[in-house]
């Protein structure tokens, strides 16, 4: 069940990492080439970086992997620590990129300017996030975790998961990012290359 979790926890990095990179890429073009901007797909890749982490992943990881690593060592306390406040403070960023969006789409002087500076912070805090997570913690979980909490945390972060959350809600997500690779053109998806 180890293999089984991590598979899906770095899956769920490797959507996330994805979309970061598309927006970082269509804010390039923007800047670049001029580029007219597809508000639509902008708007789209936000609400799936706030949404998906807010109710699906970062909820598991604490419930889950956070607390039982707590449970097993204290040798993950300050990591874990640092991730949930990062957690806390993935909301408040969000809020920036959909503020500097906002502006942007509004005609706001400066407009792309604010909207690339929040996608770089953004981008740069949340990778540096998974990063962490990816290079401390899960050589910490595999090492302290039992059997039984990898089959607890495969289970929760699978398909019939934990019922506190919404197993619709993660095929709602899936779903959006579909959408999102459909409407972003390519490189980073399939839609049509006249936009950005």
């Amino acid at each position: 069940m180890l293999n089984a979790a991590l598979a899906i926890i770095h899956d769920e990095h490797r959507s996330l990492a994805a979309v970061i990179h598309g927006l970082r890429f269509l804010v390039h073009g923007l800047r670049e080439r001029n580029a007219t901007p597809d508000f639509k797909l902008l708007w789209a890749m936000i609400f799936y970086l706030d949404e998906f982490p807010e109710k699906l992943h970062h909820p598991k990881e604490n419930a889950y992997i956070f607390s039982r690593l707590r449970q097993r060592t204290h040798e993950a306390d300050l990591v874990v620590a640092e991730l949930e406040q990062q957690h806390i403070e993935g909301g408040r960023h969000v809020r920036e990129l959909e503020r500097a969006l906002g502006h942007y789409e509004a005609g706001m002087p400066e407009g792309l300017n604010q909207f690339s500076v929040a996608v770089e912070k953004f981008a740069e805090e949340t990778l540096k996030h998974m990063a962490l997570e990816e290079n401390t913690v899960i050589p910490l979980a595999k090492k302290f975790l039992t059997p039984e909490d990898w089959v607890e945390i495969a289970l929760a972060f699978g398909e019939n998961g934990d019922p506190r959350f919404d197993a619709e809600a993660d095929h709602e997500f899936q779903d959006l990012f579909s959408r999102i690779v459909n409407l972003a053109p390519p490189p980073i998806g399939v839609g049509p290359s006249a936009t950005i």
